[in-house]
């Protein structure tokens, strides 16, 4: 398959530059567009029973953390050589529903993604972000495992 739009998702931990590696690497081999996404958990807050995006009530309520996403993201794509066509850093109630919609959003080929191993408690409770956008998303995925296991 020759892939024209590659999607890299990174969630700038510092293992991230193994996946941004990978995508690099594909994205040569297949002279494609490479877009590059990091998702902020939007803040919510509670209303009774019912939860709300903290953006739909506020302006700017994520502006900070998505200031220091968009330098660290920056920082990572320097340190791996990678030029993106796009680079993106937006808020979604959860990282798969931010993933999934931008997928289908901007006809995305290729999805590069990491897997972070999970144990105990968080494996229970959140699971992966990759297990969750496998069933929804209408493109290749690669997922690169990584050794380090998650515990929050």
């Amino acid at each position: 398959m020759n892939y024209q739009h590659i999607l890299l998702v990174t969630d700038l931990r510092p293992d991230a530059d193994r996946v941004a590696q990978k995508a690099k690497s594909i994205v040569d081999n297949h002279n494609a567009k490479l877009s590059v996404l990091h998702i902020v958990k939007d803040t919510m807050v509670g209303f009774g029973y019912e939860l709300v995006p903290a953006s739909a009530l506020y302006d700017n309520v994520n502006e900070d953390r998505c200031s220091n996403a968009k330098q660290a993201l920056s920082a990572m794509l320097e340190r791996n050589g990678i030029n993106a066509t796009q680079t993106d850093v937006s808020t979604a109630i959860s990282s798969s529903e931010g993933i999934v919609h931008y997928c289908s959003k901007h006809e995305v080929d290729l999805l590069v993604i990491g897997r972070h191993e999970r144990h105990g408690i968080s494996a229970w409770i959140n699971g992966a972000t990759v297990d969750s956008i496998l069933p929804n998303i209408h493109c290749d995925c690669l997922v690169v495992k990584l050794g380090t296991p998650v515990s929050k």
